[in-house]
């Protein structure tokens, strides 16, 4: 078509022009993916696997397709880190990525080195190496990515070797499938639900008498979030956030890679118990191999006829951090920006599409098979010092045995280390710990004997959250490791809020000043926990107040 004449002037639009090849390149890759705007990061996803970045002519046909417009196109893909975004008149990436984490456990283990040494060893025009932030392999630091290859213990000169050998897909871990779990009585437990030889209210009791809490950070006791959201009108929908991006998280995965389905069927029962009539499971890009492992499994719950009541779709995260609360997780389902939203309404009334939501984290789906077979008062004698039931504490850093240790709930950081561990690192003296990851704080070893639980460490101005342990030495500077904590939360502010998105920049120049003005970083520290919308800006100054707090002598 010919341009139109206005005023013997070219009359166009404004804009870039589509293109009909990209056009027909971004039709070819979604194939017959359902044109919906809560799939658009799925499709951003297939465009990136298909080309290695996302093209501008593809994102302007793309916004032309889902009938979106392309800013709209452009400020999701630009939210997420692990989308490559490529303008006209640029270069597109190099076709391989090395991702090397330097969060704090890997930061421990040597991170830095192994980024100053891979650099020399790999043809810029080949691969990339760039820095990210915690990709969950924490007890086998230092930790990176290799295109989608997880790679633990990683040094330089493997990972190069690995990059150029072209091997960037994952190795799947040795797991139980549908048919090995059914063989061990897997899905008899749903069978009993959705014949009403269990009713909903003797589930929800079991729950409740259990103590079996939200274990994703929050502690929400599960059987009343299960009352709650059964109590609002449907439809109802069901969300499992698998997006544990916390740095020292990695009980989920661990989880996942080996027994997906006491996982699935967990999901299963409670979205029969709340009516969801789906579920959405939202899973980080940082596991590739979990990923594979969902897809295969959940095709064959379909073709078992096990999902009839509730439909499970799989949602691919893109490195975001912030959607690892909750409603920023559901407007990335939804196929936005992940950015939180004001409360109330709470998720329970108001959540996934507007419609009540059910929402838990992977490991409190997991232990509802073991809580409903064995009943009530055996998990709950699990605990110690009144605590309830068993954790799966991610353990790393600085002690002989790192890993998922399964251990009772209200254990002490110290008898942690001692009878799950095996001890300190050969060489290492206890000097503290984070108790619950990176927003969870940081105590000095004269204070690990505090239980380890929800309500037992807030006093303290730490929390236990997702039970991420991460252990430092005498060896180790305290200051250093609240350095780095506070620039990933940097890094992962959404930048909605004020707060947040200035205040974490603002107290990281504060903590590298010569001299700590401690006054100016209190009311920093209040205006944060005050002003933020989500937990990020609220406990992004922890570190830095259990730095002045417990560990003096690293600041002076």
């Amino acid at each position: 078509m010919k341009p139109k004449q206005l005023n013997d002037r070219i009359w166009q639009a404004k804009g870039r022009p589509l293109d009909d090849d990209a056009l027909a390149e971004v039709r070819a890759t979604l194939g017959v993916t359902p044109l919906r705007r809560d799939l658009l990061i799925e499709m951003l996803h297939a465009l990136q696997d298909r080309f290695g970045a996302l093209h501008a002519r593809h994102l302007k046909a793309l916004a032309e397709v889902v009938r979106l417009s392309e800013a709209e196109v452009f400020e999701v893909a630009s939210f997420y880190h692990h989308f490559d975004i490529v303008k006209e008149g640029e270069a597109a990436p190099a076709a391989i990525t090395i991702r090397v984490c330097d969060s704090v456990s890997c930061m421990l283990a040597g991170a830095e080195a192994v980024l100053a040494r891979l650099e020399g060893l790999v043809d810029a025009d080949k691969v990339r190496v760039v820095r990210a932030p915690c990709i969950g392999r924490c007890a086998e630091a230092p930790a990176a990515l290799v295109g989608r290859n997880s790679v633990g213990n990683a040094h330089a000169v493997r990972l190069a070797a690995l990059a150029d050998a072209g091997a960037v897909e994952p190795a799947l871990p040795a797991y139980a499938d549908l048919a090995a779990y059914r063989a061990k009585g897997g899905y008899a437990l749903l069978a009993d639900c959705l014949s009403g030889t269990r009713t909903p209210e003797s589930l929800i009791e079991t729950l409740s008498n259990a103590g079996l809490r939200g274990l994703g950070g929050a502690g929400f006791p599960a059987g009343r979030k299960w009352g709650i959201v059964r109590s609002y009108p449907g439809p109802r929908l069901m969300t499992i956030n698998g997006d544990e991006g916390e740095p020292g998280t990695f009980k989920d995965r661990v989880l996942l890679e080996a027994d997906p389905h006491r996982m699935l069927e967990g999901a299963l029962i409670a979205a029969h118990v709340v009516g969801a009539e789906r579920i959405y499971l939202y899973m980080r890009d940082e596991y590739p191999a979990v990923l594979d492992i969902l897809a295969r499994e959940i095709a064959a719950l379909d073709a078992a006829g096990l999902t009839r009541h509730a439909p499970i779709e799989l949602r691919r995260g893109a490195g975001a951090y912030i959607c690892g609360e909750e409603s920023a997780m559901l407007e990335s389902i939804e196929g936005k920006r992940g950015l939180p939203r004001h409360r109330p309404p709470y998720i329970a009334e108001k959540g996934l599409f507007g419609r009540p939501t059910l929402n838990h984290n992977v490991e409190t789906l997991y232990w509802l098979r073991d809580i409903l077979e064995n009943g009530a008062e055996w998990f709950a004698s699990q605990g110690r010092d009144g605590a309830k039931g068993f954790r799966s504490f991610s353990v790393s850093g600085r002690v002989k045995q790192p890993g998922v240790k399964r251990a009772p709930a209200g254990i002490t950081a110290r008898a942690l280390i001692e009878e799950f561990c095996g001890g300190m690192a050969e060489g290492h003296r206890l000097a503290g710990y984070l108790p619950g990851g990176a927003s969870g704080g940081m105590l000095p070893a004269s204070m690990a004997d505090i239980p380890l639980d929800f309500g037992t460490l807030e006093k303290h101005g730490c929390f236990v959250g997702s039970h991420a342990v991460v252990v430092f030495s005498d060896q180790d500077d305290p200051r250093a490791i609240a350095r780095n904590l506070l620039s990933f939360f940097t890094h992962e502010s959404c930048g909605q809020c004020t707060p947040c998105r200035l205040g974490t920049e603002k107290m990281t120049t504060l903590l590298d000043a010569p001299v700590i003005d401690r006054d100016l970083i209190a009311d920093l520290d209040h205006v944060m926990r005050q002003g933020s919308i989500c937990g990020l800006g609220q406990a992004a100054p922890n570190p830095v107040a259990s730095l002045l707090k417990f560990f003096p002598e690293a600041v002076r």
